[in-house]
């Protein structure tokens, strides 16, 4: 077979010079060297050189998904990782622990808002879908962020401040309307000091009545003082009974004041908004949660 180098040109061409020829010999090595690296396209780059041709170059394909790439929740295309840790995984079974935990106090507070079954169950599918889209939007907002997505990313987080915002709220009030109905019960139970305060009170009511029956003399206003003193009592008792309703935050300040010597007092109420406060936020932190048990 004849190949370039074999075809006799048309019109003839000055004879080369020794060094000519010994500089075309080393372009036929070097070539011949190259086409045996790459035996897919033999002869094909001494063609080119010899006539002039630019070498088409490789260029990589794009736009080809991988058969094994592997994406994130959110679709966003992820590099292969390890094994999951065990704090991961604690991390994720804890998350959607709390965020159970925080449908279903949001879902009930939601629909007890509600002035018929319609509008219940309205405000329960609200508060449902809020609380679902706090869990989900952290870690996809992560995902957009590395992405490289800010303007998604950003959004996605000012989304997720609203339903933060309104998740918290009505865990505010789920909680605070069971901790004031069992306060209230509690404080409003009859304790054996109480029963004899108010014994007590009504024997000395009633003598007060008989003396002071005839008119207001000595021994009537020495009666009025007995059922004032006994009505007194009664009010130190059922007072009693109140701080003892709610004995976490009365222990939880006394040990406060006990641990910093008297210089630090904070009072029951101070640790009774602490409480709501942590329960209205725990549950609501499962997408952070999850987004660092990803990461």
């Amino acid at each position: 077979m004849a190949t370039i180098d074999n075809i006799t040109p048309l019109f003839p061409t000055k004879p080369k010079t020794p060094a000519e020829r010994a500089r075309a010999y080393r372009e036929r090595k070097r070539e011949k060297a190259k086409t045996d690296q790459n035996p897919s396209q033999p002869g094909f780059g001494h063609a080119q050189t010899v006539l002039g041709m630019p070498k088409t170059p490789k260029t990589p394909v794009t736009g080809v998904k991988p058969a094994n790439a592997q994406t994130d929740a959110c679709g966003f295309a992820a590099p292969a990782k390890p094994a999951r840790s065990p704090a991961s995984i604690a991390l994720a079974v804890a998350a959607f622990g709390l965020a159970g935990v925080g449908i279903t106090m949001n879902g009930w507070f939601a629909r007890s808002l509600g002035s018929s079954d319609i509008a219940g169950w309205l405000f329960l599918a609200v508060g449902v879908a809020a609380d679902l889209v706090a869990l989900a939007i952290p870690s996809c907002a992560a995902s957009q962020w590395h992405a490289r997505q800010r303007g998604t990313a950003m959004a996605a987080w000012a989304i997720w401040l609203m339903t933060f915002a309104f998740a918290v709220n009505a865990g505010i009030g789920f909680a605070s309307v069971n901790i004031s109905d069992v306060t209230m019960a509690r404080a409003s139970r009859v304790t054996p000091a109480v029963t004899a305060a108010q014994t007590a009170l009504a024997d000395v009511t009633a003598a007060r009545d008989r003396e002071c029956k005839g008119g207001v003399g000595k021994f009537c206003r020495e009666r009025e003082a007995a059922v004032t003193e006994r009505r007194q009592a009664l009010d130190a008792a059922m007072l009693t009974v109140e701080h003892s309703a709610d004995p976490q935050t009365e222990a939880a300040s006394r040990i406060v004041a006990w641990l910093s010597f008297g210089t630090m007092k904070p009072s029951g109420d101070d640790f009774a908004m602490l409480r709501l406060i942590l329960l209205a936020l725990l549950p609501q932190i499962g997408g952070v949660l999850l987004m660092i048990g990803r990461r």
